[in-house]
Protein backbone atom coordinates (compact mmCIF):
# COMPACT_ATOMS: atom_id res chain seq x y z
CA UNK A 1 0.00 0.00 0.00
CA UNK A 2 1.63 3.21 -1.24
CA UNK A 3 0.67 5.62 1.55
CA UNK A 4 1.24 3.10 4.32
CA UNK A 5 4.74 2.58 2.94
CA UNK A 6 5.24 6.36 2.93
CA UNK A 7 4.16 6.53 6.56
CA UNK A 8 6.78 3.92 7.46
CA UNK A 9 9.42 5.86 5.53
CA UNK A 10 8.57 9.12 7.33
CA UNK A 11 8.55 7.61 10.83
CA UNK A 12 11.57 5.33 10.48
CA UNK A 13 14.79 6.59 12.05
CA UNK A 14 16.91 4.09 10.11
CA UNK A 15 18.41 5.64 7.00
CA UNK A 16 18.89 2.28 5.28
CA UNK A 17 15.25 1.40 5.90
CA UNK A 18 14.22 4.76 4.44
CA UNK A 19 16.31 3.99 1.37
CA UNK A 20 14.76 0.53 0.95
CA UNK A 21 11.24 1.89 1.40
CA UNK A 22 11.94 4.57 -1.20
CA UNK A 23 12.91 1.85 -3.68
CA UNK A 24 9.52 0.22 -2.98
CA UNK A 25 7.73 3.52 -3.50
CA UNK A 26 9.47 4.15 -6.81
CA UNK A 27 8.34 0.73 -8.03
CA UNK A 28 4.61 1.26 -7.35
CA UNK A 29 2.62 1.17 -10.57
CA UNK A 30 -0.64 2.35 -9.02
CA UNK A 31 -1.26 4.91 -6.29
CA UNK A 32 -4.49 4.65 -4.34
CA UNK A 33 -5.57 6.69 -1.34
CA UNK A 34 -5.43 4.12 1.44
CA UNK A 35 -6.21 5.70 4.78
CA UNK A 36 -6.33 8.85 6.86
CA UNK A 37 -3.65 11.49 6.65
CA UNK A 38 -1.86 11.80 9.98
CA UNK A 39 -0.12 14.82 11.47
CA UNK A 40 3.16 13.56 12.87
CA UNK A 41 3.85 15.00 16.32
CA UNK A 42 7.56 14.24 16.52
CA UNK A 43 10.28 14.02 13.85
CA UNK A 44 11.79 10.61 13.16
CA UNK A 45 15.23 11.84 14.23
CA UNK A 46 13.94 12.38 17.78
CA UNK A 47 14.91 8.71 18.31
CA UNK A 48 18.52 9.58 17.44
CA UNK A 49 19.20 13.23 18.29
CA UNK A 50 18.77 15.42 21.32
CA UNK A 51 16.38 18.21 20.29
CA UNK A 52 16.89 21.64 21.85
CA UNK A 53 15.46 25.11 21.15
CA UNK A 54 17.51 26.97 18.52
CA UNK A 55 18.79 29.47 21.08
CA UNK A 56 20.31 26.61 23.11
CA UNK A 57 22.42 25.27 20.27
CA UNK A 58 26.15 25.82 20.88
CA UNK A 59 27.63 28.76 19.05
CA UNK A 60 29.27 27.66 15.79
CA UNK A 61 32.87 26.79 16.47
CA UNK A 62 35.87 27.33 14.26
CA UNK A 63 35.96 24.98 11.28
CA UNK A 64 39.69 24.26 11.79
CA UNK A 65 39.07 22.30 15.00
CA UNK A 66 37.76 18.73 15.15
CA UNK A 67 34.76 19.75 17.26
CA UNK A 68 33.98 22.76 15.11
CA UNK A 69 34.27 20.86 11.85
CA UNK A 70 32.22 18.01 13.34
CA UNK A 71 29.49 20.41 14.43
CA UNK A 72 29.37 21.88 10.91
CA UNK A 73 29.12 18.45 9.28
CA UNK A 74 26.45 17.42 11.76
CA UNK A 75 24.35 20.51 11.06
CA UNK A 76 24.55 19.83 7.30
CA UNK A 77 23.68 16.16 7.85
CA UNK A 78 20.71 17.20 9.97
CA UNK A 79 19.37 19.50 7.25
CA UNK A 80 19.69 16.70 4.69
CA UNK A 81 18.05 14.17 7.01
CA UNK A 82 15.16 16.57 7.70
CA UNK A 83 14.78 17.16 3.96
CA UNK A 84 14.30 13.42 3.37
CA UNK A 85 11.25 13.33 5.61
CA UNK A 86 9.90 16.59 4.21
CA UNK A 87 10.02 15.20 0.67
CA UNK A 88 8.28 12.00 1.77
CA UNK A 89 5.72 14.03 3.70
CA UNK A 90 4.81 16.15 0.67
CA UNK A 91 3.87 12.99 -1.24
CA UNK A 92 2.08 11.46 1.77
CA UNK A 93 0.09 14.56 2.64
CA UNK A 94 -0.91 16.19 -0.63
CA UNK A 95 -2.65 13.32 -2.34
CA UNK A 96 -4.88 15.28 -4.71
CA UNK A 97 -1.95 16.05 -6.98
CA UNK A 98 -0.76 14.67 -10.35
CA UNK A 99 1.53 11.66 -10.49
CA UNK A 100 4.29 14.04 -11.65
CA UNK A 101 4.14 15.75 -8.25
CA UNK A 102 4.65 12.44 -6.45
CA UNK A 103 7.48 11.47 -8.78
CA UNK A 104 9.19 14.84 -8.29
CA UNK A 105 9.26 14.60 -4.49
CA UNK A 106 10.25 10.95 -4.40
CA UNK A 107 13.18 11.92 -6.62
CA UNK A 108 14.00 14.72 -4.16
CA UNK A 109 13.90 12.20 -1.29
CA UNK A 110 16.30 10.00 -3.28
CA UNK A 111 18.73 12.92 -3.68
CA UNK A 112 18.46 13.89 -0.01
CA UNK A 113 19.22 10.34 1.15
CA UNK A 114 22.33 10.36 -1.02
CA UNK A 115 23.32 13.79 0.33
CA UNK A 116 22.89 12.64 3.92
CA UNK A 117 24.96 9.51 3.33
CA UNK A 118 27.77 11.55 1.72
CA UNK A 119 28.00 13.89 4.72
CA UNK A 120 27.48 11.12 7.26
CA UNK A 121 30.44 9.21 5.79
CA UNK A 122 32.73 12.23 6.27
CA UNK A 123 31.32 12.75 9.79
CA UNK A 124 32.07 9.11 10.62
CA UNK A 125 35.61 9.40 9.22
CA UNK A 126 36.12 12.37 11.52
CA UNK A 127 35.12 10.21 14.49
CA UNK A 128 31.52 11.31 15.04
CA UNK A 129 28.09 9.95 14.17
CA UNK A 130 24.71 11.52 13.47
CA UNK A 131 23.20 12.19 16.87
CA UNK A 132 26.43 13.23 18.60
CA UNK A 133 25.44 16.93 18.54
CA UNK A 134 22.14 18.55 19.60
CA UNK A 135 19.74 19.72 16.90
CA UNK A 136 16.67 21.93 16.56
CA UNK A 137 13.44 20.96 14.83
CA UNK A 138 12.77 24.16 12.89
CA UNK A 139 12.15 22.48 9.54
CA UNK A 140 9.88 19.88 11.13
CA UNK A 141 7.81 22.59 12.85
CA UNK A 142 7.57 24.52 9.56
CA UNK A 143 6.33 21.40 7.79
CA UNK A 144 3.81 20.79 10.56
CA UNK A 145 2.56 24.38 10.34
CA UNK A 146 2.08 24.05 6.57
CA UNK A 147 0.52 20.57 6.71
CA UNK A 148 -2.92 21.70 5.57
CA UNK A 149 -1.90 23.69 2.50
CA UNK A 150 0.09 22.62 -0.54
CA UNK A 151 0.48 26.30 -1.41
CA UNK A 152 2.03 27.11 1.96
CA UNK A 153 4.22 24.00 1.99
CA UNK A 154 5.74 24.78 -1.40
CA UNK A 155 6.26 28.43 -0.45
CA UNK A 156 7.78 27.76 2.98
CA UNK A 157 9.92 24.66 2.47
CA UNK A 158 11.46 24.69 -1.02
CA UNK A 159 10.92 28.34 -1.97
CA UNK A 160 12.07 29.76 1.37
CA UNK A 161 14.14 27.31 3.42
CA UNK A 162 15.77 25.35 0.61
CA UNK A 163 16.35 28.55 -1.38
CA UNK A 164 18.10 29.98 1.69
CA UNK A 165 20.42 26.98 1.47
CA UNK A 166 21.44 28.18 -1.99
CA UNK A 167 22.60 31.41 -0.36
CA UNK A 168 24.47 29.74 2.52
CA UNK A 169 26.17 26.80 0.79
CA UNK A 170 28.73 28.83 -1.23
CA UNK A 171 29.64 30.86 1.87
CA UNK A 172 30.47 27.67 3.78
CA UNK A 173 32.58 26.46 0.85
CA UNK A 174 34.36 29.83 0.79
CA UNK A 175 35.18 29.56 4.50
CA UNK A 176 36.45 26.00 4.13
CA UNK A 177 38.57 27.00 1.15
CA UNK A 178 40.08 29.87 3.14
CA UNK A 179 41.42 27.60 5.90
CA UNK A 180 45.25 27.70 5.99
CA UNK A 181 45.46 23.89 5.99
CA UNK A 182 42.88 21.84 4.11
CA UNK A 183 42.67 18.22 5.17
CA UNK A 184 41.40 15.44 2.92
CA UNK A 185 38.10 15.47 4.85
CA UNK A 186 37.67 19.19 4.31
CA UNK A 187 38.24 18.74 0.58
CA UNK A 188 35.72 15.88 0.55
CA UNK A 189 33.22 18.19 2.26
CA UNK A 190 33.82 20.95 -0.29
CA UNK A 191 33.24 18.44 -3.09
CA UNK A 192 30.08 17.10 -1.43
CA UNK A 193 28.71 20.61 -0.92
CA UNK A 194 29.25 21.27 -4.62
CA UNK A 195 27.09 18.27 -5.51
CA UNK A 196 24.45 19.24 -2.98
CA UNK A 197 24.35 22.83 -4.24
CA UNK A 198 23.73 21.87 -7.87
CA UNK A 199 21.02 19.37 -6.98
CA UNK A 200 19.32 21.69 -4.50
CA UNK A 201 18.77 24.19 -7.32
CA UNK A 202 16.63 21.52 -8.96
CA UNK A 203 14.76 20.89 -5.70
CA UNK A 204 13.90 24.56 -5.37
CA UNK A 205 12.89 24.58 -9.03
CA UNK A 206 10.47 21.73 -8.34
CA UNK A 207 9.02 23.63 -5.40
CA UNK A 208 8.66 26.68 -7.62
CA UNK A 209 6.89 24.60 -10.28
CA UNK A 210 4.31 23.21 -7.88
CA UNK A 211 3.84 26.50 -6.05
CA UNK A 212 2.96 28.15 -9.36
CA UNK A 213 0.81 25.16 -10.34
CA UNK A 214 -1.26 25.58 -7.18
CA UNK A 215 -1.46 29.36 -7.61
CA UNK A 216 -2.82 28.83 -11.12
CA UNK A 217 -5.30 26.24 -9.87
CA UNK A 218 -6.55 28.66 -7.18
CA UNK A 219 -6.37 31.71 -9.48
CA UNK A 220 -3.81 33.47 -7.28
CA UNK A 221 -0.96 35.83 -8.13
CA UNK A 222 2.30 33.94 -7.37
CA UNK A 223 4.28 37.07 -6.48
CA UNK A 224 1.89 38.58 -3.95
CA UNK A 225 0.83 35.17 -2.60
CA UNK A 226 4.41 34.13 -1.87
CA UNK A 227 5.16 37.21 0.20
CA UNK A 228 1.82 37.04 1.98
CA UNK A 229 2.71 33.50 3.07
CA UNK A 230 6.17 34.57 4.23
CA UNK A 231 4.58 37.38 6.27
CA UNK A 232 2.07 34.93 7.76
CA UNK A 233 4.89 32.61 8.86
CA UNK A 234 7.02 35.59 10.00
CA UNK A 235 9.78 34.60 7.57
CA UNK A 236 10.17 37.65 5.37
CA UNK A 237 13.30 39.70 5.85
CA UNK A 238 15.57 41.75 3.64
CA UNK A 239 18.83 40.07 2.66
CA UNK A 240 21.45 41.69 0.45
CA UNK A 241 23.44 38.47 0.24
CA UNK A 242 21.05 36.23 -1.65
CA UNK A 243 22.46 34.09 -4.45
CA UNK A 244 20.86 35.81 -7.43
CA UNK A 245 22.20 33.45 -10.11
CA UNK A 246 21.15 30.26 -8.30
CA UNK A 247 17.73 31.60 -7.39
CA UNK A 248 17.05 32.68 -10.97
CA UNK A 249 17.99 29.19 -12.14
CA UNK A 250 15.58 27.80 -9.54
CA UNK A 251 12.63 29.81 -10.88
CA UNK A 252 12.61 33.05 -8.91
CA UNK A 253 11.77 36.27 -10.73
CA UNK A 254 13.85 39.44 -10.54
CA UNK A 255 11.07 41.38 -8.86
CA UNK A 256 10.99 38.78 -6.08
CA UNK A 257 14.74 39.02 -5.55
CA UNK A 258 14.57 42.82 -5.48
CA UNK A 259 11.82 42.58 -2.88
CA UNK A 260 14.23 40.53 -0.78
CA UNK A 261 16.80 43.30 -1.15
CA UNK A 262 18.87 42.44 -4.22
CA UNK A 263 20.21 45.69 -5.68
CA UNK A 264 20.61 44.25 -9.13
CA UNK A 265 19.22 41.27 -11.00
Amino acid sequence: MFYQTLKRAITSSNIQEKKELLEELLSFEEVRDDGEILIFETPSYSKICKIVPPQELPKRRRFDTKEGFGALLHSIAHIEYSAIDLAFDAVYRFRDTPIEFKRDWLEVAEDEIRHFLMIEKILNELGFKYGDFPVHQGLFMASKSSANSLLERMAVIPRYYEATGLDVNPKIVQKLNSLPKKSELIQKTIDALGVIFEEEINHVRKGDRWFRWECKRLNLNPYSTFFEILEKFKLFKKDNNINIKARLEAGFECKELKKFGAKRC
